[in-house]
């Protein structure tokens, strides 16, 4: 039973790197479509396509069903990946694995929230042109960020730019921290819980 659920693990573990390689693959659009794009497609899509359709994931211009698609599998690989070398597992044991994949999605989202606003505080302390692709897609994720966290910490009231981008940013700094402090508290909980 072991090594059938071994087989298990390593084939979830070798289609995440298929969906992967098919999310690199489609960063590239000036690549045209060849073969193998085409196999990529026929076996990851209807599996991205499921969580795009059921889990509303995207904001604005970007669509985080990928991560979720993929943490979802993460999570079954190492379940999977835990009963072989164990041979047994517990309830705990799960919901530590469950709970530390979506930290690392939320840290991830955090991280990332916390880079475009950094990048758009130097753009706004050396007074970079905004105007170009790349600082407008920054800018425009940025708005959105700045206009939700600014709405929870300071209501109706309006503040300056600067204050807004630095609190901000605190903010999600408190939360990656406290969210780590408090998944790894309860993570080892949960392995501590009988069998």
């Amino acid at each position: 039973m072991a090594r059938l659920i071994g087989v298990l693990s390593f084939l979830v573990n070798a289609y995440m790197v298929i969906i992967f390689f098919r999310i690199m693959l489609t960063w590239f659009s000036g690549m045209g479509h060849g073969s193998v794009q085409d196999v990529l497609a026929r076996i990851t899509d209807p599996y991205l396509n499921w969580w795009r359709r059921n889990v509303k994931l995207q904001v604005g211009i970007l669509d985080f069903s990928a991560v979720f698609a993929i943490s979802a599998l993460s999570v079954v690989q190492t379940i999977c990946s835990s009963i072989a070398h164990s041979g047994r597992i517990n309830l705990g044991v799960i919901l530590a694995i469950c709970l530390s994949a979506l930290w690392s999605v939320a840290s991830f989202l955090l991280g990332l929230c916390f880079i475009v606003l950094l990048l758009r505080l130097f753009a706004y302390a050396t007074n970079r042109n905004i105007y170009s692709p790349f600082w407008k897609f920054i800018d425009t994720i940025s708005r959105s960020l700045l206009y939700q966290i600014n709405r929870i910490i300071f209501g109706k009231k309006i503040v300056g730019y600067l204050t807004s981008i630095i609190s901000s940013l605190a903010i999600l700094a408190a939360l990656w921290m406290l969210g780590r402090i408090g998944v790894w508290f309860l993570t080892g909980l949960l392995f501590r819980l009988p069998v």
